[in-house]
């Protein structure tokens, strides 16, 4: 089930929302040039490791490229293009709305603390873990995080493949991202107690669960509350689905 589109109109272009799409997009852009050694370096000096970001902060923590600049070079490095297209497909769906209530700037701040937080959830279940943890989807949890409190009860266009026919509906998007967010929970409790699992790579789980809590947190500090776009249309409006609101 893939969400396709938000019913939730913007009174300003999702400016950063657009910038963050077309930036990932050059950077992995930029990986897929590399040959395999120097992608491999790459994803080392820019990846969340967190076995050495732990060791580093007890032993170094003046040593900020090894900790602290993975944090965010990580949010903007993918390991292929379905983990690209993925993400950016979920902050193109959520991210407008997002932006909208809290402004190009503040939005800006908000995705990257949203990111940081995650990763560092991560960190924080996975110590010993020594794979580099790359992509934007902690951050794009966030944005989700914050979606759900802001538009509950909007609608979320989803498509559902069935063999080769696609199939096209809407659901609240209570429903939708809470049984996202529900998922990360499970998945990410099954994969901790798989100690196997937990020592090797795969999903980020709990950088998805923290991303989304620390969305739904740091919206009460950043949300423009002066915005027009504050105080939305009720979503039963017949005039909804054709005007800003």
């Amino acid at each position: 089930m893939f969400p396709i589109a938000a019913t939730v109109r913007s009174l300003r272009p999702p400016v950063i929302t657009l910038t963050l799409i077309v930036v990932n997009v050059l950077v992995f852009l930029y990986e897929v040039s590399l040959p395999e050694g120097a992608l491999e370096s790459l994803l080392l000096r820019g990846g969340v490791i967190p076995a050495r970001e732990m060791q580093v902060l007890r032993e170094a923590p003046g040593a900020l490229h090894l900790w602290f600049w993975p944090i965010l070079t990580s949010m903007f490095l993918h390991g292929g293009w379905m983990h690209l297209v993925g993400n950016m497909l979920f902050l193109n769906v959520f991210g407008n709305g997002v932006e909208n209530r809290l402004g190009h700037g503040r939005f800006l701040a908000f995705y990257l603390l949203c990111g940081a937080a995650a990763s560092q959830a991560q960190v924080l279940m996975q110590p010993g873990s020594t794979v580099p943890m790359i992509g934007a989807s902690g951050a794009i949890s966030g944005v989700l995080g914050a979606f759900l409190v802001l538009y509950p009860l909007s609608r979320i266009v989803v498509l559902v493949p069935v063999i080769f026919l696609p199939f096209f509906f809407e659901i609240p998007a209570l429903i939708f991202l809470g049984f996202w967010f529900l998922q990360q929970l499970v998945a990410g409790t099954l994969w901790t107690l798989n100690a196997e699992a937990a020592q090797g790579g795969g999903v980020a789980w709990w950088a998805h669960a923290g991303g989304f809590l620390a969305g739904i947190v740091l919206l009460g500090i950043f949300l423009d509350r002066k915005h027009l776009g504050h105080e939305p249309r009720h979503y039963t409006d017949p005039r909804y689905y054709w005007q800003p609101y």
